[in-house]
């Protein structure tokens, strides 16, 4: 009896499972016959987002040419005009004013500035970022205000912030005073100025760095045993080091072009306390146009030198991401 119920039983099922099976082939096909035409012809799975995204010949060409005329007009034009102007009475003319003493002078002071703002803004950076990058404490919304402050102060604002502390009517001026402490109209206060208004530029590129790159890898070296600097030069750094590059670019142009707090705190001493921006300034204001364009274009070379360092760090990054 129990083969006989078991044969019922089949027999009961056996007429549906057929046709069970013939519609599960059936719909494994038209999904198949679905997903062959779509593959074919991608245009009909998103017709309309890519009639939307996808601009006509004369549309692009418009909005090519109006870039073009831009930079044209507003950057090419204007650096032409620049070396031009500095070449106006020949080469000769242009070497000798870049040879004459006060505007050897601000060459100095504008490499010395930029020379010691830079290395004190990659240490405050990385530590910086490392610390926001990497850990919680109390106080870290309060840290990222204050590296964002330069950008919202006027860097005349902050030229004068020092005046307020180190002039001779300012808090500290009486004590500097007294012990013969020169900050305001001297280099220590173009240094200080300089570091005010370029040290976000490293800590800005690496806190979103390293908090993409999370704490796996610095974990895994402390649990083999690594010590945190070893961990740092040899973990943290390598990973850091295009995006920490690229920063020092940024913050050096900023730093050799800075005119504003610059400009409060020199005192424009020529010789002494004006920078090439200043110098510049000075020259022009005298009518001595073709000093002033040579010194000009020379400050242009570099900034077009630190241009072409900043592709080439870009083009040198992808490069390794992509391998």
């Amino acid at each position: 009896m129990n083969e006989q119920g078991n044969r019922g039983t089949l027999g009961d099922r056996s007429p549906s499972a057929p046709s069970d099976e013939f519609e599960l082939v059936q719909d494994e096909n038209t999904l198949s016959m679905a997903t062959a035409v779509t593959l074919r012809n991608p245009a009909t799975l998103l017709p309309r987002t890519v009639a939307a995204t996808t601009e006509g010949p004369l549309v692009r060409r418009l909005l090519t040419g109006i870039a073009v005329l831009f930079l044209g007009l507003f950057l090419l034009l204007p650096l032409t005009m620049v070396f031009a102007s500095a070449l106006a009475k020949g080469f000769t003319v242009y070497v000798e004013s870049l040879r004459e003493p006060d505007a050897w002078a601000a060459i100095r002071l504008t490499l010395l500035a930029a020379a010691m703002a830079v290395p004190a803004n990659v240490v405050f950076g990385v530590a910086a970022a490392w610390a926001i990058g990497k850990f919680d404490f109390f106080g870290k919304s309060l840290l990222i205000t204050l590296i964002d402050l330069p950008f919202a102060v006027s860097p005349v604002v902050s030229g004068l912030i020092y005046v307020l502390l180190f002039g001779l009517q300012g808090i500290l001026g009486p004590w500097l005073a007294a012990h013969d402490i020169k900050i305001i109209f001297a280099v220590p206060g173009i240094v200080l100025a300089t570091i005010f208004v370029t040290f976000p530029f490293v800590a800005r590129e690496l806190i979103p760095l390293i908090q993409a790159q999370g704490n796996e890898e610095e974990e895994a070296a402390l649990t083999l045993g690594a010590s945190g600097w070893r961990t740092f030069f040899h973990v943290t750094l390598p990973n850091i080091k295009w995006g920490l590059l690229y920063g020092v670019i940024l913050c050096n142009a900023r730093a050799m072009g800075e005119f504003g707090a610059v400009s409060v705190v020199s005192g424009h001493i020529r010789g002494r306390t004006n920078t090439m921006p200043l110098h510049i300034e000075i020259l022009y204001n005298e009518y001595q146009f073709v000093p002033a364009f040579a010194v000009a274009s020379l400050l242009a070379l570099l900034a077009l030198l630190t241009l072409f360092v900043k592709s080439l760090i870009e083009w040198r990054s992808k490069q390794q991401v992509a391998s």
